[in-house]
């Protein structure tokens, strides 16, 4: 079951066209990693989904339901996390989520329990200290228990590791993870490391259009090139070896920097034993041979060239 789609989604801002048909869906259990540089449109597509403005055209269903404009009813469905979340910093964590389920109006024994689950999730089940006092990541790990308060199908992250250490961020993808499990995740970041340990999807906005949309893996073995990394000891050793292999009509390309050579073959297996052949041949001396993988920056920075 897909619990957002969006079909055909454009966005004027004036005469300046912000999105530009975008089309993507979310199934359940699904975390999604929403790239793009600032400016690309991603905030702009996170208030559409909440209906916090209208679209020149296109259509948005949560759960099934369309999204309307200034009619917030499929909001029930979903989970909000801002990049910053405020909090009132006198209260306790548990202080704080049992008010949040006072105003949403769950009943005293729901909020009790589910206050016990998510501070358990988010690792507060044992945190007593005003919220004021908190760190950074902590304070995202309270805003992620407060968004799922209500049991959403959709939880919605707005650059939720920006500005924390690798100990904070590490720390909110492990609650993510755990999170995937119940609702779906729209994951909304500039840090391409974060999306490669987390996302199951991923898509790419550049300029208002959507450039990318799969699976990682899937776009990985459609977009990635075959390369393999030489390292020599010696920065002219790389020099000797670029001069024969820029000439050889099997070899796609070579880039080299350093002490290093990057080589683009056609085929991994068979330009490999060819590769090593040439270097034996050379008499070149060798300190490092490795297929480079395909990682989500080079397809990132390729996508949007």
């Amino acid at each position: 079951m897909n619990v957002l789609e969006v079909k055909s989604l454009t966005k004027q801002f004036g005469t300046k066209t912000v999105l530009r048909d975008i089309s993507f869906t979310i199934p359940s259990q699904c975390i999604f990693g929403f790239l793009g540089q600032n400016g690309a449109g991603k905030t702009t597509t996170m208030k559409l989904i909440l209906g916090l403005l209208q679209a020149n055209s296109g259509e948005i269903f949560v759960c099934g339901e369309p999204v309307v404009y200034g009619n917030t009813k499929t909001n029930r469905w979903i989970g909000y996390l801002p990049d910053v979340p405020e909090f009132y910093s006198y209260m306790t964590p548990r202080e704080y989520l049992s008010l949040c389920g006072e105003i949403t109006g769950l009943a005293k024994d729901e909020i009790r329990s589910r206050c016990d689950e998510l501070l358990e999730l988010v690792g507060l089940s044992k945190e007593n200290r005003r919220i004021g006092g908190f760190s950074r990541g902590m304070k995202q790990r309270l805003g992620i228990a407060q968004a799922l308060l209500n049991n959403p199908k959709l939880l919605i992250c707005d650059e939720p590791t920006s500005a924390l250490d690798p100990v904070g961020r590490k720390e909110i993808l492990d609650v993510l993870l755990k999170a995937k499990e119940k609702t779906a995740i729209l994951f909304s970041t500039h840090i391409l490391t974060d999306v490669e340990q987390i996302c199951d999807q991923v898509a790419i906005l550049h300029e208002g259009e959507l450039v990318l949309n799969g699976s990682l893996e899937d776009l990985k073995k459609q977009h990635a090139k075959n390369q393999i990394r030489l390292v020599f000891k010696e920065e002219h050793q790389a020099c000797q070896l670029q001069s024969l292999l820029v000439t050889d009509a099997r070899i796609k390309e070579v880039h080299q920097q350093d002490t290093t050579l990057n080589v683009e073959v056609n085929d991994l297996e068979e330009d490999g034993r060819y590769l090593l052949k040439v270097i034996l041949e050379s008499g070149v001396p060798i300190y490092q041979f490795e297929v480079l993988e395909p990682t989500l920056e080079a397809l990132f920075m390729e996508v949007i060239a």
